[in-house]
């Protein structure tokens, strides 16, 4: 027998009062009084436990809308869209002039089996998240791969706006070359202007520090403008994070799409994808702007100008080769020096200050001073 059972029996059949039962199990006389009326009315029938739900919501979402929610959720998946409740409160907010509350659109997919809990996810306030203060103030660059149709290996260059997230250029080909880096960038500097700084990895086409190439194509021309160069510490990625995540937002959207069968098809699909993501889709860490927006909002920083060093300078150790000639790596290109094959075999130092190349042995002799040309690849020696 149940508590209800037990307050009708008390009154009705022991004939205790009101109050009193209602003292003795701890709830109120109005609640005993429901009970007694209700088994009156209707017997053990009208003991049993009611929902508690009104009969009517008006606040409820209705139906239709519901249903556009899902029907926005499921286009943005469809083509690799971010599709979070912030995001759908903003597509319905264009449609209609208003939205949900995202918290309202987060329980609706919920209770439509469309989010996963993640309990051990590590909360997002627990992030430390670096971003430059003005359009142009650092621009982020970095290369990933894609594979077409037939399986060939492809690379794809994003430059990005470390400020506004505003995707500068999402280029493809099938390999990346020192000069086709440094003749992007031109490009975007035409359209946007020279920024204060740029940040990229440590991959060949960005630095030769660590090959000992000198500067590659793109160091020569940022130090001639005046453009700070920095690079990420080796081996550690999330210094580029902003355009990393790029990465994965292209990759996601390009998995959605017809695999291209060729180079032109696919920057076809990237340019359909950069309009999107610049003009139409609200980023979260621009608190739902487009990255377009954020970047006209405020003022752009600008490159000083003026050359940032006097002069680059470096020592090479190298060997003559059989030929009589050395090898000599300037602004991405491979220059061949001339020395004669008289000294072939020679351990020799090659100290460079910019075009200046000083040549000489172990043992301090001069072999040759030249001032390199940079537009042929062999640097003959000059006529007796």
């Amino acid at each position: 027998m149940g508590m209800p059972q037990l307050i009708v029996t008390a009154v009705l059949v022991e004939g205790r009062t009101k109050s009193e039962v209602a003292r003795e199990y701890g709830i109120s006389r109005r609640w005993v009084i429901t009970l007694v009326q209700r088994y009156l009315a209707e017997g053990d029938a009208g003991l049993a436990a009611r929902s508690r739900r009104p009969r009517s919501s008006p606040g409820r979402t209705a139906d239709t809308l519901e249903d556009e929610i899902v029907q926005v959720r499921k286009d943005l998946d469809k083509h690799g869209h971010e599709a979070g409740a912030a995001t759908i409160a903003f597509h319905l907010q264009q449609r209609h002039g208003t939205a949900p509350a995202v918290s309202t659109i987060w329980r609706i997919l919920s209770a439509r089996g469309f989010v996963t809990p993640q309990p051990h996810k590590r909360p997002k306030s627990s992030y430390l998240r670096f971003a430059a203060e003005q359009p142009n103030q650092r621009w982020q660059t970095d290369i990933t791969h894609w594979t077409l149709a037939d399986g060939t290996d492809v690379e794809i260059l994003h430059w990005l706006d470390d400020h506004s997230r505003l995707l500068l250029a999402s280029i493809a080909r099938r390999v990346f070359k020192g000069p086709d880096v440094e003749a992007s960038y031109r490009r975007i500097a035409a359209r946007h202007g020279d920024p204060a700084s740029v940040l990229s990895d440590n991959g060949a086409v960005y630095t030769g520090r660590y090959r000992g190439q000198g500067r590659v194509a793109l160091e020569v021309t940022l130090h001639h403008r005046g453009v700070v160069f920095t690079h990420s510490r080796p081996y550690h990625p999330q210094t580029c994070g902003k355009v990393e995540r790029v990465h994965q937002t292209v990759k996601r959207h390009l998995a959605t799409q017809p695999r291209a069968r060729t180079l032109a098809q696919l920057q076809h699909q990237l340019d359909a994808f950069r309009g999107y993501y610049n003009a139409l889709r609200p980023h979260r860490a621009l608190h739902r702007q487009t990255p377009q927006q954020a970047y006209q909002a405020r003022p752009k920083a600008l490159a000083s100008g003026q050359p940032l060093i006097g002069g680059h300078y470096r020592v090479r150790h190298d060997t003559i080769d059989a030929n009589g000639k050395i090898t000599l790596r300037h602004n991405s290109r491979l220059h061949h020096i001339g020395l004669g094959r008289r000294h072939r075999g020679k351990t020799v130092l090659i100290l460079v200050h910019d075009l200046h190349i000083r040549i000489i042995t172990t043992s301090g002799q001069l072999l040759r001073d030249l001032e390199l040309n940079p537009d042929r690849d062999y640097q003959p020696q000059p006529k007796p």
